[in-house]
């Protein structure tokens, strides 16, 4: 056993919710810590010459409770594992939502800056011809 019964067991609320774990899953948890430990079964380390014979019957109710607990530890990696994938899924589609907008205000921007470009270009030319035509009019007033 890792925790003694009497011993309180402390943790912050941020630290919970930066685990995303429930009340309900931390304490399934600290269950699957905190099972009483057989010390004559055969994983506990003591196989000397104490070592206890099992039944058939017994050996297959060990490991029916043991198939048990194995399943229940990898339906909750499951269930953690599916729960950490759909929050990345969440964010993802929040960070392509904020792409998206982030593209159509530059598009925006873009053609904004296209309209206002072909204007200065077709200002510039009408100068250039206005220019022009004063330099044609300067040269045949210096002609003259």
């Amino acid at each position: 056993m890792f925790f003694m019964d009497d011993e309180a067991v402390r943790f912050s609320c941020s630290s919970v919710l930066e685990t995303m774990l429930t009340p309900e899953d931390i304490e399934e948890l600290f269950s699957l810590i905190n099972q009483p430990s057989d010390p004559t079964s055969p994983t506990s380390g003591s196989q000397g010459s104490n070592r206890v014979v099992y039944s058939t019957t017994e050996r297959k109710i060990r490991r029916m409770q043991s198939n048990r607990e194995s399943a229940r530890r990898s339906r909750w990696r499951k269930k953690r594992h599916l729960e950490n994938i759909t929050n990345q899924v969440n964010r993802l589609k929040a960070q392509n939502r904020e792409l998206k907008n982030r593209l159509g205000l530059t598009m925006h921007h873009h053609l904004l800056l296209s309209v206002e470009n072909e204007s200065l270009r077709s200002e510039s030319v009408a100068l250039m011809a206005k220019l022009s035509d004063l330099y044609r009019i300067l040269g045949t007033m210096l002609s003259q």
